[in-house]
Formats: C-alpha cells, structure tokens, sequence
C-alpha cells in the first residue's frame, strides 16, 4: 500500500457536493444563440478565421492557435457566423473579448473527423493534434496541455518519472470530475495510457479524495478491464488537496520548489476531464467542444450537464430551475470561483461550475475588522507562506518586500480568509498587489525598450554622420584626383629679357600639351571598319598639311 504524505495547512469546508451527483450527466439542450470567445485558454488569443456569413460545421476551425502558448477555438455547433466583436465574457476584470456568435442550424453536423491510433503516430505529431484541437486543462488553469507533453530539453531532468491524474476535486459544490470518472473512467484511462506513452512516465497515479467512493470504484475498474499497472490512491478530503503541488505531495512526498514546475522535480500533473477530452481528441477526432458542467447552489435540481462551450450561462442556470430568492452567481467553487458580470455571458473551457448564490447559502460577511495577529492565516496556508504579513505589505503597497515573502506562491486557495476571525479580505489584496507588481514590470519593461530605442537612434544618426562625412572626403579626394595637372614651373633666368622669358613659358606650356596629349588614349578606337579607318587616315593626314603650313607661315588653300 503506498505511504501518503501530508501537506502543510488544508481546511474543512462544507462539502455540499451530494445535490449535484444524484442524477447521470445530463447534455444539455442545443441553444438558440451561441457565443465563442476567442481567448478560452492561458497565453495568447486564437487568430479568427472566419468571416460574418460563413457557415461553419460542428468542429470546424474558427479560430487557430497564435504563438508559442496558444490554442485552437472550434465552432460548438452547426450553423451560421453572424458577428464577430467584442462581447461580456466571465472574467473577474468584466472587461469584453473577442467572440464569435454563432446561429444553429439546428442539424448538429460535425465536421471532417479524423479518429487514430495514437501507437502510429509520433509524439510531435500528437502535440500538434492536441494544439490543433483545443485541448486545455479544465481544472481551471486552461493551460494549453500539448505544451505541458513536450519533451525536457535542456532541462536538468530529462525524464518524467511520475504522470499523476488528479480526480481530487477538493473545492466545494464542485462535482464535474467526480460524475466524469464514474461515467467515463475507461476513456480517462485510455486517455492516461496515451499520455503515459507520449511522456515516457514510468508510473502513473490517480489521486481521488475519500469523499468519492463511486469515482474510486469506478477507476478501479477501468485500470483493472484494461490491464493497465495504473495505481488508483485514494486521498484524504482536505482542501485545498486538489491543487497541483498539493497533490504531488500528498502521493509522492515530493515537494515543488519555489518558482519552480513539477516537472523539475520529474513529475507532470492533468486533470482528469483533460485526460479524457485528450483521448476523444486522438481516438476519435473531437475537438473540445464542449464539457462537462456542475450547476448547483439555490436550485430546485442541481446536477451536472454536458454543454456547448459559449452556451450563455442564463440557459444552464434554468435548467437547475434556481429557486426566487437567488441574487447572485458564481463560477467555480466559492473558494476560488468568481462572481459573475452578467448571466448572459457564455460558457467557456474553464468553467465548470455555476453555483446560484443566495444570502442564506452565502451570507455577507461583515465589516473587515483589523488583523489580530492570530497566526491562523499562517497555520493554514498550504504554500506556507506568512499571509498576515503579505496583508500588511500589500495594504501599504510595499511590494517589494511581498515579492521578498513569496507573494507569487500565494495559490490563492482561500484558506485564510476562511479562518480569518477579523473577516479580512486576503486574497483580494494578494490578487492586488499580483496585479500592481506584474503591472510595474510591464511599464519597467516598456520604459527598458523605450531607452534601447533611443539609444539606437542616437546610434543610428551619429553613424550616418559619420557615413556623411566619410562619403563627402572621398568625394573631395576624388575630384582633387580629376583636375587637370598644372603645367610644370618653367626656371626663368632673372637677368633674361622679358621677351625671352614670354617665349620660354610658351615652349613649357607647348611641351605640357604635347605630354597631355599623348597620355590621352583616343576612345572608341576599337573593332572599326575599314571605311572608318580611311576616314581618320584623312583627317590625320589634314591635320599634318596643317601643321606644315603653319610651320611655313604659308596661307592654307581656300576649300
């Protein structure tokens, strides 16, 4: 039986998770409307690739992958694209996206399915099929999951020694992953065998909290039917143990250092509804186009559906039928979740779970009181980290000594403001002062390559002075180089008669042109004719008739 280990800090909240498994997943009804967002996954935004009127099939392309850390949008449904602008999308900012809108046509026509078997194909070749079918991570992170499957190079380990699927879903309400595995467990291990092979892991374990027996049961199952030495290791119900480090420790006593991955210490982590729709994804040609969702909270029928990604969420809401006093909604858990701008934003990858919120479910909480240095903060924080005194730093906006404790390790799991006795707001203020701190090294970046500009310039303009000016030497030299060679200074006796001196200079400048003018080299003299050549014979002889003529001071005949 393996060791299970502890990690530092965890609390007890409500679980509230019975409502919502009492019914099979449910799909949900096709919508009159769909909205997809174009950004659904950690890096950048997919690039559109569509136009307003197009009609798309279900699956098809919409949006492809731009950059290193990016990933696919593909259309939910059948039908036509009638807008593509910026839309209210569910992010704590409530700022708008770029979406997509898309009409049904109400036939569910799937595009071109290309199903394989992920033995012939080479792993590369694999990431760019994930890459190219939106598959992210659906714990929420919805970090492109082909990126987390590429190969260590460089890196200090060049193996992964460990693959864990984490079915712990720790957060309460939440019961997506639990109903997935007990429906679906022979895919997610399906799934696991593929990105065993794909990482070359040497084990691989299934970590499920003690509060899922039918989850647990179910997996067992599924490894045993499909003879696979996959370890299903049930975990203590502590939240937050379904965070990433959190688990690898719990199973491998393993630690992730700070600032550090998982796979620096040779162990890489999935979710267990990744795992499957990265199975559905080789195996039978699916992109992600849709998942699995909890509706919960102050409903008449809580359950779980399987929804269209850019569902609005006000049709999810209806079919849990939320009861009049309802003032409020949630997405996520109410640990980690966010409220919600609007119910008419669309469903996306990383939601899954919509919570109606009512004040006897979730009341106020009451005036923050001042921090009493009770040291509970601390004492359950899982990064254990100092949280009353990244309070004070972030308060006072003193964020380099924040960054000095670690701010950045902060989960913001929620487990200290569950336990602060003064009702303090923690998370928000480490979610501030995240923000301050990663806003100051943007502008210290955009000032850095500001000052490298302008430093280039500078560069650039005193090079081409000097270009200028080396170019206009040359040019100078090169015309000193073109005049004409003054005649040589003739020695003059001083006691010679003016009239001697005339005549000598004359007879210098004579013998000057005469240099000149052998040193001349007749141009065009090449490849003549014979006519051409008779020609100049009898200009050259003209010319000598001449020159005896003026020797002998004799008038030349008039032509």
């Amino acid at each position: 039986m393996r060791t299970l280990y502890k990690f530092h800090g965890g609390v007890h909240p409500p679980g509230n998770k019975t409502p919502s498994t009492q019914q099979p997943i449910s799909a949900a009804p096709l919508p009159a409307k769909l909205i997809v967002p174009f950004r659904q996954h950690a890096g950048e935004a997919a690039k559109p690739v569509v136009q307003v009127g197009d009609h798309v099939l279900k699956g098809q392309l919409i949006g492809e992958p731009v950059g290193f850390v990016s990933s696919a949008v593909h259309a939910p449904t059948s039908g036509t694209i009638t807008v593509i602008d910026m839309q209210p999308v569910a992010h704590p900012s409530g700022l708008p996206d770029l979406c997509a809108t898309l009409i049904p046509d109400g036939k569910d026509e799937w595009f071109l399915r290309e199903a394989s078997d992920y033995r012939t194909l080479p792993a590369e070749e694999l990431r760019h099929r994930l890459r190219m079918a939106g598959i992210v991570g659906l714990g929420g992170a919805v970090f492109p999951s082909d990126i987390k499957l590429r190969p260590l190079r460089n890196h200090p380990n060049k193996e992964i020694g460990t693959l864990i699927l984490n079915g712990a879903e720790c957060e309460p309400w939440i019961t997506c992953d639990d109903m997935l595995m007990r429906e679906r467990a022979a895919g997610i291990v399906q799934g696991a065998e593929m990105l065993r092979s794909m990482l070359e892991a040497k084990e691989v374990l299934i970590g499920i909290e003690d509060n899922k027996p039918e989850a647990i049961a179910a997996m067992h199952r599924a490894v045993a039917d499909g003879g696979l030495p996959f370890e299903v290791v049930t975990v203590p119900t502590v939240y937050p143990g379904g965070g990433a480090k959190q688990l690898i420790r719990v199973l491998t006593g393993l630690e992730v250092p700070s600032g550090k991955l998982p796979t620096d210490i040779g162990v890489q982590c999935f979710n267990v509804a990744t795992v499957y729709s990265a199975w559905r994804a080789i195996a039978h040609g699916e992109p992600l186009v849709s998942r699995v969702v909890t509706v919960t909270g102050n409903v008449r029928r809580p359950g779980n559906y399987e929804a269209l990604i850019g569902t609005p969420l006000s049709e999810l809401i209806a079919l849990g039928e939320p009861l009049p006093d309802t003032d409020s909604h949630i997405m996520g858990g109410p640990m980690m979740g966010m409220p919600l701008p609007s119910t008419s934003v669309p469903l996306v990858k990383a939601s899954n779970c919509i919570i109606a919120a009512a004040k006897k479910l979730f009341p106020a909480p009451p005036p923050a009181l001042p921090c009493i240095r009770c040291t509970r903060c601390a004492q359950v924080c899982p990064a254990e980290l100092q949280p009353m005194d990244l309070f004070w730093f972030a308060q006072s906006k003193n964020f380099g000594q924040a960054q000095a404790f670690s701010l950045f390790d902060c989960i913001e799991c929620g487990a200290c403001s569950y336990v602060c006795p003064s009702h303090i707001p923690l998370v928000q203020y480490f979610r501030f002062a995240k923000s301050e701190i990663r806003m100051r090294e943007q502008d210290k970046l955009a000032a850095d390559r500001a000052r490298e500009r302008h430093e280039y310039r500078e560069f650039r303009i005193e090079r081409e002075k000097r270009e200028k000016a080396e170019r206009l030497a040359a040019k100078e030299k090169a015309a000193q180089a073109a005049k004409p060679v003054e005649p040589p200074a003739v020695a003059i006796n001083p006691d010679a008669t003016p009239e001697t001196t005339a005549q000598m200079k004359i007879q210098a400048a004579i013998e000057h042109a005469k240099e000149q003018a052998a040193a001349i080299k007749p141009k065009n003299t090449e490849n003549l004719s014979a006519e051409q050549l008779a020609e100049i014979a009898e200009i050259e002889a003209r010319r000598a008739r001449m020159r005896e003529m003026a020797k002998s001071d004799v008038e030349p005949p008039k032509e």
